[in-house]
């Protein structure tokens, strides 16, 4: 049965996940900007977050001069899959660390043997 829960206490579990993430590596993460959407975009409608940007890894010049790169977390896929608050939390959390990681060019694969695919 999926989780129900305020967008306002989601968007708190979105807040505590990126709170979770350690202060050296939080300074490392530049010119990114964090939104929950309700939905996935039609043409990935499975998707739980999305990074869309350029990975630090790729980039050239500075990262201040332009726009901010997005990190988008899907509430309703979340909620969707998890059977409680404690397992929504948890995949919450993984579903953030997964997108800053992209962040900072770490593909998919890699991700996926640190746990967090």
């Amino acid at each position: 049965m999926p989780v129900e829960m305020s967008p306002k206490d989601f968007d708190a579990l979105v807040d505590r996940a990126l709170d979770g993430i350690p202060d050296e590596i939080a300074r490392l993460v530049r010119n990114v900007v964090v939104l929950v959407e309700d939905d996935a975009p039609d043409d990935d409608p499975d998707l739980l977050g999305l990074y869309d940007g350029i990975a630090l890894t790729e980039r050239w010049g500075d990262p201040l001069m332009e726009l901010p790169d997005r990190i988008f977390v899907f509430r309703n896929n979340l909620l969707d899959m998890c059977g409680s608050v404690e397992e929504l939390e948890e995949e919450v959390r993984i579903t953030v660390v997964h997108e800053i990681a992209h962040h900072f060019g770490i593909d998919d694969d890699r991700l996926h043997d640190l746990g967090y695919a």
